[in-house]
């Protein structure tokens, strides 16, 4: 019975990435076939269907029986960090790209969301089937979601950058540091998890207590940006008349990084605490 399930579920998970794979490659053609943009969404959208895109695909040949029976044990969570990945950027993706680009006589822009739309309720399809199937050990823990989360939010923050104004201010190339070293850090963090590799770590010093520290600081970190990112974006530039007849204006990326910052800081809070309790429970 035990055999059976887990062979259906595993037919199951095929079924899923070949649509992901089909639904994300009519996603970016369409929308490339109307042309290019230099819009920052745009290219926020289209790497999200070409990242995931290939993602999947890779994770579909993972699927192989000869090539399955070859790969490490730690395989099985970074398919999970792609899924939960991807889900959050094909997410991010539908909800942008028709409030930015479709109208409604914009046909392959419409078919593009609509075909992003299904990719992320495939995506999340998967997610689920993964965590039934319980082939992630860390992934599906708070923590785990939470490094995720950050990445994702992290991800945002870098699609919206405006590095030719940053550069006049010292205090926003600071805000630019900051989001930059938390987000490498917690890449780290999830390719180190995976690979099982912080759990080499003596146990005077503990995994649990290497970030728990580092998260720590993170938040530190984050207090800095969300008081230093608006102090410097909005200090003597209020939002210009322009942008209320433009589809996109650049000053509204500044408040999507400003309200960005604020949730990465309470996803490091959130983080730090929990690490705190795991290591003195």
């Amino acid at each position: 019975m035990i055999t059976l399930h887990t062979y259906t579920m595993g037919k199951l998970d095929i079924i899923v990435r070949i649509l992901e794979v089909i639904f994300t490659c009519i996603s970016f053609s369409l929308v490339a076939s109307v042309g290019h943009s230099t819009d920052s969404f745009w290219t926020c959208c289209m790497f999200t269907w070409c990242f995931c895109f290939s993602l999947t695909l890779c994770r579909l040949c993972m699927e192989f029986p000869s090539l399955r029976e070859t790969l490490p044990d730690f395989c099985n969570d970074f398919a999970a960090a792609c899924a939960m990945l991807s889900t959050l950027m094909v997410l991010a993706a539908s909800i942008i790209y028709p409030i930015f680009f479709t109208c409604p006589s914009c046909g392959r822009q419409i078919g593009a969301t609509v075909t992003s739309c299904l990719a992320f309720i495939l995506h999340a399809i998967e997610v689920c089937l993964m965590k039934a199937e319980k082939n992630s050990r860390f992934l599906y823990t708070v923590p785990g979601f939470l490094k995720i989360l950050e990445t994702f939010v992290a991800c945002i923050i870098f699609f919206c950058l405006d590095y030719t104004s940053i550069s006049r201010f010292p205090g926003l190339q600071w805000c630019v540091a900051v989001y930059s070293i938390c987000s490498i850090f917690t890449f780290l963090v999830i390719i180190s998890t995976i690979c099982q590799l912080l759990s080499a770590c003596p146990e005077a010093v503990g995994q649990n207590k290497v970030l728990t520290v580092c998260n720590a600081l993170a938040v530190l970190m984050y207090i800095t940006a969300v008081v230093i990112w608006p102090l410097y974006s909005f200090k003597n530039n209020p939002r210009p008349s322009y942008c209320s007849k433009v589809v996109t204006c650049p000053w509204n990326n500044l408040v999507v990084i400003s309200f960005m910052t604020c949730v990465n800081l309470i996803a490091y809070i959130v983080d730090t605490v929990y690490s705190f309790r795991l290591v003195f429970s």
